[in-house]
């Protein structure tokens, strides 16, 4: 059975000062992001325990658990290569053009998406995405690692808004945490995740 591993940042800890401190970062990625690889493996391995014994008994609690460690796994991913130390302003190319086209305008987008990063309810994301079937650009409240979003739906924009994310630089302000990301914003990344989810593939970890 292939195991998930920590990806390797595109960049040092430090790469996103000062919008996110190195500190941050340094525990963000070997520590909450290792747990999420560690638990999915986890669910894994006990599953197949499950299926060599014929005991599923507590098979619903190991869905669960996959769902929640893989997700933590797939959106972090996601969220280190939509970051980077010196972001662009604004989005550029296609990808302002979907915006636009989607949104009506950046301004509106921006103001959409940190509306929604907001007013999460405890821990979740914030996620851009691609709506295959109605081949659009959606905005999404993600909760915890795994709920609440449409099935089919491709993230190409992530802010992690759980706690362990911001608060050593931010405390509980996390009106100026979601204002930094912007600043840091890889809209390159960005762009060659729509056009990976637009051609029908799925540039989930790269």
């Amino acid at each position: 059975m292939a195991a998930y591993t920590l990806p390797a940042l595109p960049y040092d800890y430090s790469a996103l000062e000062p919008h996110i401190s190195a500190r941050i970062m340094e525990l963000h990625h070997s520590k909450h992001h290792q747990a999420y690889v560690d638990g999915a493996n986890g669910a894994l391995a006990q599953m197949a325990e499950a299926r060599e014994s014929g005991n599923f008994g507590a098979i619903n609690k190991l869905e669960k658990d996959l769902a929640f460690h893989l997700g933590g796994h797939v959106n972090h991913s996601i969220f280190w290569t939509n970051l980077q130390g010196h972001g662009a302003a604004t989005p550029e190319g296609e990808i302002q053009a979907a915006i636009d086209e989607f949104f009506g305008s950046y301004e509106a987008f921006q103001a959409h998406f940190t509306a929604v990063a907001m007013g999460i309810q405890g821990s979740g994301w914030a996620v851009l995405s691609w709506d295959p079937i109605g081949a659009q650009l959606v905005i999404q409240q993600l909760f915890d690692q795994q709920a609440n979003t449409a099935q089919g739906t491709i993230p190409v924009l992530q802010l992690d808004m759980w706690e362990h994310a911001f608060y050593l630089d931010y405390q509980n302000v996390k009106g100026d945490y979601v204002k930094a990301f912007w600043n840091i914003v890889n809209w390159e990344n960005v762009q060659a995740r729509l056009e990976a989810a637009r051609s029908g593939t799925s540039l989930l970890l790269t």
